[in-house]
């Protein structure tokens, strides 16, 4: 199906909120969505796993924005591996967790490159390495959580927001 879809209570069919056209990589589609997050104003942000981007899809829009990766496969920090969980931070900032990369990645709002801020120190068991993360979230004291999912654990970071 390659698309997102908001279910209110009670409904069945649903409505694509992302994606929708058939397996791709234009901006009006998706190729394996695999992680969303909505924020405040109800844009949803979407981990697309094979196009190796997440992107960003307003209320309404009929396509959508990428907001980190989208330079092909590979281990710049212009691109992403297999991108799967996202938070966003209340600033549009993404941070992304990265299983093909084994790392976590902070995207600001509006760059055209991130920056590894946890990881990327090759795929292992270390407490600087990952094994395929695939989960982040944020705790209100603003400690990172990291599901690593390979490993079997989740691990908690104090990093700098401001950074």
């Amino acid at each position: 199906m390659h698309e997102v879809r908001r279910y209110r209570r009670g409904e069945s069919q649903g409505t694509v909120v992302a994606g929708g056209n058939g397996n791709g990589n234009r901006l009006d589609q998706l190729s394996n969505p695999y992680y969303v997050f909505v924020d405040r104003d109800h844009s949803v942000y979407v981990s697309d796993l094979f196009n190796n981007r997440v992107m960003k899809w307003v209320k309404d829009a009929k396509q959508g924005i990428v907001v980190a990766g989208g330079q092909g496969q590979g281990n710049s920090v212009t691109q992403l591996t297999y991108p799967q969980g996202l938070v966003v931070d209340q600033l549009g900032t993404v941070y992304v967790a990265e299983g093909g990369n084994h790392r976590i990645m902070r995207w600001p709002k509006g760059a055209t490159q991130g920056s590894v801020i946890i990881g990327g120190n090759g795929q292992g068991g270390l407490s600087n390495q990952f094994n395929n993360p695939d989960g982040l979230s944020f705790d209100r004291y603003g400690n990172l959580y990291a599901a690593d999912h390979a490993n079997h654990r989740v691990q908690k970071f104090n990093i700098n927001r401001n950074a």
